[in-house]
């Protein structure tokens, strides 16, 4: 009779490990042991973890009220570190991340489409957020890319957790950390390469950004106004010239 240990201990081997891996090793292990030790000896993970699956998961992180690392003198794992680690351990579908990033509450008032973003209630971002980071960790560069700059349209509040107090941050924030830092989270990340790199090598295409076009207008409305000022400053200098030969 097989029978299975009930703590996340068993899960931290590669040896014996016989699931898929990311990047060659066991995805549970993407963690440091110490974020590891500090998450499976925590009172959230023993009482609100156990027994979650990829659907379930979704309830607990409704109930997120911010995102952050360890806090505290003893720093403890915030729940939504303890849910990125259910989620490692779980190592849902592509498709049931992509999810995750989009939810949106049908019967929900707020709910609309900027630019292939979905707004979701702001109940669900939370839920975003933690996608976003498990991305980070576990997808390709190319496609961490491509996955994580569309939200970067999203501006929505939320709060970070840091130390003893909260912070006040933005969605788009959040996600530019995750593309430009090496640690988020109380986490260390693995290197991503730069966009450019990237680009260099036929990965990505060039990113256009979504200001583009404002930017441009500026741009020729200043233009304009330069030339405006010109003709002012002319129009004047002529008139002062014939008001010198008349007198």
């Amino acid at each position: 009779m097989t029978s299975h240990r009930a703590d996340a201990s068993s899960f931290l081997d590669n040896r014996g490990y016989s699931g898929p891996l990311v990047r060659g090793v066991n995805p549970i292990t993407l963690f440091e042991k110490a974020v590891r030790d500090r998450i499976t000896d925590s009172y959230y993970w023993k009482e609100q973890c156990f027994g979650l699956n990829a659907a379930t998961l979704c309830d607990r992180a409704v109930e997120l009220s911010s995102i952050g690392g360890t806090y505290g003198v003893s720093e403890k794992p915030t729940p939504f570190l303890c849910l990125a680690f259910k989620l490692l351990q779980l190592n849902p579908d592509r498709n049931v991340i992509l999810e995750y990033l989009n939810f949106s509450d049908p019967g929900s008032d707020d709910e609309g489409e900027d630019n292939g973003v979905v707004k979701d209630r702001g109940d669900f971002k939370y839920l975003r957020a933690l996608a976003a980071f498990y991305v980070r960790i576990t997808f390709d560069a190319a496609e961490v890319y491509k996955t994580l700059e569309p939200l970067l349209l999203d501006y929505r509040k939320i709060k970070r957790r840091i130390r003893d107090t909260f912070a006040l941050t933005y969605m788009d924030q959040f996600v530019d950390d995750l593309l430009t830092k090496d640690r988020v989270c109380g986490t260390s990340l693995w290197k991503l390469p730069p966009r450019q790199q990237l680009e260099d090598l036929d990965m990505l295409d060039e990113r256009v950004s979504p200001l583009e076009g404002e930017l441009e207008e500026l741009d020729r409305d200043s233009e304009d106004g330069k030339s405006d000022e010109g003709h002012e400053n002319s129009d004047r200098e002529s008139s002062g010239k014939g008001n010198e030969e008349d007198d």
